[in-house]
């Protein structure tokens, strides 16, 4: 641990001993057995509280927005689902929906049902890992081995469909990559049926475990005015009682036909959370049924011309973990000119920081768990001389060699 200044005092203990602050700096990460992406937080404690959490992010910066100019249009689908392994599905109907809508053609009604439903099923395969993860820091190991083998069979759904369990590679412009298979309905229906009977279990048991109460109820609470000014996306608003979702508030996909039932809580801390998210995944559940009842015939994909036409366009959607941005500029070439992307734990990182304000060290993991974050959608890179008014880039020798520096300078 590195502390703070030392005081001239001396020691009752000892002559010559140096006095220290009640303040201290603890450094959280990059490598830390709960943070599955390296990351690295400056906290300032006193005693065991947390005064202040100070990020500093960069680690996992992959390069992906400046590769995405040397790729194609279709290559960079691909690409982005690739920011995450989670919700990749998210990025790349973000990113296609996007560039549809400089291409100015009409997606048929078949796809966006599709898409909705293939939608829905990674928010309920990412929630339920969440909600696995939070047991496990919790100290319920039981309930993350439950909740991840519950959580298989919306896998093998995925796989069913796209032919893949993560990166399913099935949107594309113009629609999807393939029809949903023949026999899918029935096994959609009755895997929604037992995906809904386990979470109101959880839901009970996680509202009744006295354990988990302990270690949720009251944790890293965020009040609504702090969402107001730090503008926090997805879950990590809602259970503050504000109900924003860009499913309701501007409907993608086949959303203004099968509309979600936006979910809240008010309470604000990891607890609301669990309560939510496992609300949403009822509700994704349901949507689910809907648009298979609903769903149209007719093509599952649009022809549509190999070249963007010159513009630029943003589009954002709902990913599991809150609103997912895209920017695209195209020139009128084979590759976009720029792509810009904001996820959703940069819109979070702050908020997580501030409900670590006045916690205990022991509540870090569970916290930074709550707030559900992927730094490697996050890290981004970007050089600037302030007194220079200068922007660069590094190389990748030039990263390495001032990460090594820079991470002697914290010791």
């Amino acid at each position: 641990m590195s502390s703070g200044k030392p005081s001239e005092e001396k020691s009752e203990a000892g002559a010559g001993l140096m006095q220290y602050s009640p303040e201290s700096m603890m450094p959280f990460g990059p490598v830390h057995p709960s943070l599955k992406e390296p990351e690295y937080f400056r906290l300032v404690l006193e005693g065991e509280k947390i005064k202040e959490v100070i990020p500093r992010i960069g680690y996992v910066h992959r390069g992906i927005e400046r590769a995405a100019q040397e790729r194609t249009w279709v290559k960079d689908i691909y690409l982005f689902e690739r920011i995450c392994g989670i919700c990749s599905f998210a990025h790349s109907i973000c990113f296609t929906q996007g560039v549809e809508a400089l291409s100015k053609f009409e997606v048929p009604r078949r796809a966006k049902y599709i898409r909705l439903v293939v939608a829905e099923l990674e928010r309920i395969h990412s929630h339920l890992l969440w909600l696995g993860l939070v047991g496990h820091w919790a100290g319920f190991d039981t309930l993350f081995m439950w909740v991840w083998k519950d959580r298989e069979h919306v896998l093998d759904l995925s796989e069913a469909i796209t032919g893949n369990r993560i990166h399913k590679s099935y949107a594309t412009f113009g629609g999807v990559r393939k029809d949903l298979p023949d026999d899918i309905k029935d096994k959609l229906l009755a895997e929604m049926s037992f995906i809904e009977k386990r979470v109101k279990y959880y839901d009970e048991l996680v509202s009744s475990e006295r354990t988990l109460s302990v270690r949720t109820k009251g944790v890293g609470t965020i009040t609504q005015d702090a969402a107001r000014r730090l503008c926090p996306v997805g879950p990590l608003l809602r259970s503050t009682g504000i109900a924003r979702d860009v499913r309701a508030e501007d409907p993608y996909a086949a959303y203004d036909e099968v509309p979600p039932e936006v979910q809240f809580r008010t309470d604000g801390d990891i607890a609301s959370l669990l309560s939510l998210r496992m609300g949403e995944v009822l509700d994704s559940c349901r949507m689910i049924r809907v648009a298979m009842e609903k769903l149209p015939s007719g093509p599952f994909r649009t022809p549509v011309p190999r070249s963007v036409p010159a513009g630029d366009s943003a589009f954002h959607v709902e990913a599991p973990r809150g609103e997912l941005f895209y920017y695209s500029k195209s020139e009128g070439l084979s590759s976009p000119a720029r792509v810009k992307i904001r996820t959703p734990t940069m819109a979070n990182l702050l908020t997580a920081t501030e409900m670590l304000k006045g916690r205990p060290l022991a509540d870090v993991p569970i916290v930074l768990t709550g707030m559900d974050p992927c730094f490697g959608c996050m890290d981004r890179v970007s050089v600037i001389d302030l007194d220079k008014s200068k922007q660069w880039a590094f190389t990748g020798e030039q990263l390495r060699e001032y990460g090594i520096e820079y991470y002697r300078r914290l010791l």
